[in-house]
């Protein structure tokens, strides 16, 4: 292997961009969300179902339960939307990198 004096430095060929850590952190949260929403929806089909409620006086009566299930499918569908723009966000990246199709970054399967 030739070793070069000129001071040849591969990281410059692609200087990184700023942090992303607030789309890391979005995504987190919203993660959470999605993770709420899918307990708060088994809570009121439980109910629904016949079970026992599980969070005791908020979810006793079938209206109640219904409020339930269909706020924890909006908080599942809302939590998973925002992660997934999230997790598109990190990956295009900043646009200072080179630009290929996103079918040419897929792996052959």
């Amino acid at each position: 292997m030739k070793w070069s004096d000129d001071g040849f430095n591969a990281r410059r060929l692609r200087p990184r961009g700023p942090s992303c850590w607030h789309w890391r952190l979005l995504a987190a949260i919203a993660a959470l969300f999605a993770a709420g929403g899918v307990l708060l929806s088994m809570a009121g089909a439980a109910t629904l179902l016949g079970r026992p409620p599980a969070l005791g006086p908020l979810n006793d009566s079938v209206g109640a339960a219904i409020v339930l299930l269909l706020f924890g499918l909006f908080l599942l569908w809302g939590g998973i939307n925002v992660w997934r723009r999230c997790r598109r966000r990190l990956r295009r990246g900043h646009g200072d990198g080179l630009s290929l199709s996103p079918r040419l970054l897929k792996k052959r399967g």
